[in-house]
Parts: C-alpha cells; structure tokens; sequence
C-alpha cells in the first residue's frame, strides 16, 4: 500500500489580508465622513449651520464619540437612487460620554439626501434606543431633515412610527432630549414632541405639521416658515420647544448643562456636585423680595435664586406661560426642580397654558427622582369665557393629577396669596406633599377678605351707615380669623410658619429628611390622566 501523501497549504498571508481590509475601511469612512461632499457643506456652513459630525464633537466629550452602523446604506432601487449609496445613509449614530457619563446620540446629515427619513436611518436610530434601554443612558438626537424619503414610500412612513414607538416605550425610563437645528416638518415632529425637552436654534429652525404653502392652498392664509413654526413661535405661543437659542453652539451647550441636572435613567439618583453654599445661609434680600402690599407684583425669581445654590437657576420655558416659573436648580449640590407663581405676569393667576407647562415638568422630575419645591403666590384660576370654554378645567386637573400622582420628595412654601381652587392644585398638604411651610404675610382662603365679606356680610353692610367704614372692618375681621397661615397651621394643613430669610434652611432640612423617602401607588396598569 502506498502511503498518503499530505498536502500542505500555504500559510494566510495576514498582513497583506489586514492592509487590504485597512484600506477598504478607510476609502468607506473618508466617503461617510464627507457627507454629501465640499459643496453641500460649505453651504451648510454659509447657512450658519454646523454639520452632523460638528455637532457631535461639540456635545461629547474630546475622543469618546463611538460610531454605530457607519457602514449602513439604503436598499432603495427606485427613482434614480440605485445610483447613490452614501455611508451611513445620511444619519449618524453612536454613543459616547458628557461629562463622563454615557449618552447615546443621533445626528441627521442635511448634506446627504437632505437628512431624510429614510428606512435604514429609520433602524439605526431605533438600534440607538434598543442600547440605550439596555444600558440606561440618555438619548440626544439632533435633527435637521427635509422630512421622508419619497422615493422609499412607505417604508420611510413605517421607519417613522418605530421611532415614535420607541421615544413611547422610553418615556419616563431614560431622559430624551431633541434639538433641532434645521427644518423638522410633517410626521417628523411627532418623535420632538414625544421626548421631555425640546431646543430649537433661532432663524435656522422650524418645526410644523403642514408648512406655508399647503395652509395657503387650504386657508388662504399668507404665513412665512418662521412665524409658523420658528424657535421663537414654538417657545413663546405653542409652548412645543423648551428652548430657542441663537445658534448651534449654544444650543448643544444647553443640551449639556441640562443633562446635568437628571440622572441617567429612572432608577438612578440626580447626579451631587460639589458645592461651598452653606445650606444654613441666609439671604437678607429675602427680608424684601415679596412686597408688603399684596397687590403690588414682584419678580418670583428674586425668591428663587437667593435660596438655590450659588444663585443659579436654569429656567425652563422662559418665554412660555410666563405666570408660571419652572426649573431646575442645585441645594446642598442635590437636582431640585422649582415651580413657582409669577405674580409679575397676570398676578400670578393659573390659566390653561400654565396649568400644562407646570404638569408637564412635574410629571418629567418624579419621572427622574427630582424633589420638587413648590413657591405659591397665586390669587386664582385667571377668569373668562376663552379660559373656560378652552377646558381649564381639564388642563388645570392635568396639574392636579400630577401633583398628586409624583412620588418623590414634595415641599411647599407659601409666599403670599393661595386662593380658592388654586391652592388645591399648587401642592398642599392634601396632594402628599410632605413638607409644607407659609411666610407670617401667608394668605391663604377661599377668595380674598374684601371679595368674601362682600358676600357673606351683604345684608350686614347695606344696613351699615358707612358702608365703606364697615366693609374695611369686616374685611380686617376676616382676615384676622380665617385669612392668615396661623388658622392653616391650626388644622395641620402647614407645618410651619417662617420667616422669608429661613426659607434655604428649611428647605435643606426637608431635602435631608426626605432623601431615603418611599411612597406607592395604588397597584395598577396606568392613570387616565385627564389629557
């Protein structure tokens, strides 16, 4: 028998393998770092826009960006698009680090295709949010996009609604934060609205459902992008964006020090920072702030800021609802998010836009184990026929329900007027809230002592021979029995009465107090929020 003979192959030639893959890996990423190329970007840029890559390297950290699906491009054989398969089909995504914290991000490419939707773009923003669950981080998506690809159908259509999805199924588990910095038209503004802040860049953004020319045909109304749906108009009349900033840059900067005020997901704490404010300091200028006379306004900000620490506050919503103050600050370095009556904008009174603006952030901080502190200086519901006939009733429930339904640590400080309902919905003692306090000046009753003496003591005052003489009487009576904190105090409904410059103290006891707080809610699937 003849014996086998073994042939012996040659040996792989892995270096020439490695430089071959190298340089197949480099030709793809020069092409998906390119965009659509020099012309589109320096176009780009003459618009005062940065692109996808800029902006991402502008909010992450130095060398942490990590990119996910680079490589990825669309299928589409229709309408001239077998021609053109870009890198990254015009979306780029990934994950990297703020601060040294995870965020996972995505970021449209208005140089490729114009930044549209298209299926692929679609999965890739998904995969983001499937790993950002997974992880428990926070998604950052900055948006600039013509809308959806035509020429993908519905299959852009679809690739959509799985985003709305997943902004859905995220919502109150990991923060979601949007900036648009482009147009952002049609079905896109639905994933936006979807996520808990909004930031628009001034004259470069604009979002809305139907632009200028489809309500021209519909309506014959004449309206320019900008006033349909600039930074400006979403900020200050619809209330859809947070924040409207003047370019890019600032822009990204306002996404970073927001994330530092919420943890990274719902089952972690708000970050500490260190801080030297003494949590026993007290401000003098607290001895001042509200004024004596409980008609005369002032700006609730100069309570605000003298009790947080260093003084910084970083307002929410500054332009929208301005009867109502929202958000976040740091005491003793811990996140607190504040919402406050305004007594400088319609005296403070509640109306259908405030009722949902201070809902909303309520329900975001319990959403993200943020204690809320309450300031109240509030004389009512604001009355009339368009408040009434526009549902303030509904809307002001909104505020109610989420007062009631938030677990985490509540305190509350009565600044000067509670009235009638409105007391009911700015966190009393009757919603759980679990610290309650009101300054000696504290009014707090159903209406106020001239409104209420005037009904109660009609008969009385019109046999009075000086009406006048009687009704100022009276109405001191009244607010001596049943007008001051001390009657509130009485029945448990305040904890304590203090004075204004012992507001910080007391308010970082409480925090101290209530830092290991656990309450429940009834088992069950989910409230029927009065939407």
């Amino acid at each position: 028998m003849s014996s086998a003979v073994e042939t012996k192959k040659p040996a792989a030639d892995w270096d020439a393998i490695r430089s071959q893959q190298r340089a197949r890996l480099l030709k793809v990423s020069e092409a998906a770092f390119s965009g659509g190329g020099k012309e589109r970007i320096d176009k780009q840029h003459k618009q005062g826009k940065l692109t996808a890559r800029e902006r991402i390297d502008i909010l992450l950290d130095p060398g942490s960006f990590v990119e996910v699906d680079r490589l990825r491009i669309h299928r589409s054989l229709d309408f001239g698009m077998e021609k053109t398969h870009p890198a990254g089909d015009g979306m780029v995504t990934g994950y990297g680090q703020i601060e040294g914290r995870h965020v996972m991000v995505y970021a449209q490419d208005f140089t490729v295709f114009g930044g549209s939707m298209s299926e692929v773009a679609a999965q890739k923003i998904c995969k983001i949010y499937t790993m950002a669950m997974k992880v428990g981080a926070p998604v950052i998506g900055l948006c600039d996009s013509g809308g959806a690809r035509i020429q993908e159908g519905v299959a852009s259509l679809a690739g959509y609604a799985d985003i709305f999805c997943a902004n859905t199924l995220a919502s109150g588990v990991i923060p979601q934060l949007s900036v648009i910095m482009g147009p952002c038209a049609g079905g896109a503004v639905y994933s936006p609205a979807l996520t808990d802040f909004v930031v628009m860049v001034k004259d470069t953004s604009y979002m809305f459902l139907t632009g200028p020319d489809v309500i021209k045909q519909v309506t014959h109304e004449d309206v320019t992008m900008e006033q349909l749906g600039g930074a400006m108009t979403h900020s200050t009349r619809s209330g859809v964006a947070h924040f409207a900033v003047d370019d890019d840059t600032r822009a990204i900067a306002t996404v970073r020090e927001l994330l530092g005020f919420m943890p990274s997901n719902n089952s972690e704490e708000p970050p500490q920072r260190p801080v030297n404010d003494d949590p026993e300091r007290k401000d003098d200028a607290l001895k001042t702030a509200i004024p004596s006379n409980p008609n005369k306004p002032y700006d609730v900000r100069d309570v605000i800021k003298p009790i947080v620490d260093d003084r910084h506050f970083f307002e929410v919503q500054a332009h929208f609802a301005a009867n109502m103050v929202v958000g976040f600050a740091r005491m003793m370095g811990q996140s607190v998010g504040i919402v406050a009556n305004q007594p400088q904008v319609m005296a403070g009174a509640i109306d259908i836009d405030a009722s949902d603006k201070a809902a909303r952030f309520v329900r975001f901080c319990d959403s993200f184990n943020i204690p809320i502190i309450t300031l109240v200086d509030v004389p009512g519901f604001l009355p009339g026929t368009q408040q009434e006939l526009g549902g303030v009733i509904r809307h002001g429930a909104k505020l109610l329900y989420a007062y009631a339904e938030a677990t985490v640590p509540k305190m509350t400080v009565i600044l000067r007027k509670a009235y009638g309902g409105a007391y009911c919905v700015m966190a009393p003692k009757h919603l759980r809230t679990d610290v309650n306090f009101a300054l000696p000046t504290a009014e707090i009753a159903v209406m106020g002592a001239a409104g209420a003496v005037a009904i109660v003591m009609r008969e009385e005052l019109n046999k009075a021979p000086n009406k006048d003489a009687k009704l100022k009487e009276l109405t001191a009576d009244y607010a001596d029995k049943f007008q001051n904190p001390y009657k509130a105090a009485e029945l448990g409904y305040i904890d304590e009465v203090i004075f204004p410059e012992d507001m910080r103290p007391r308010l970082c006891q409480g925090l101290t107090l209530l830092r290991n707080k656990r309450d429940e809610l009834p088992p069950k699937k989910h409230g029927n929020i009065p939407l």
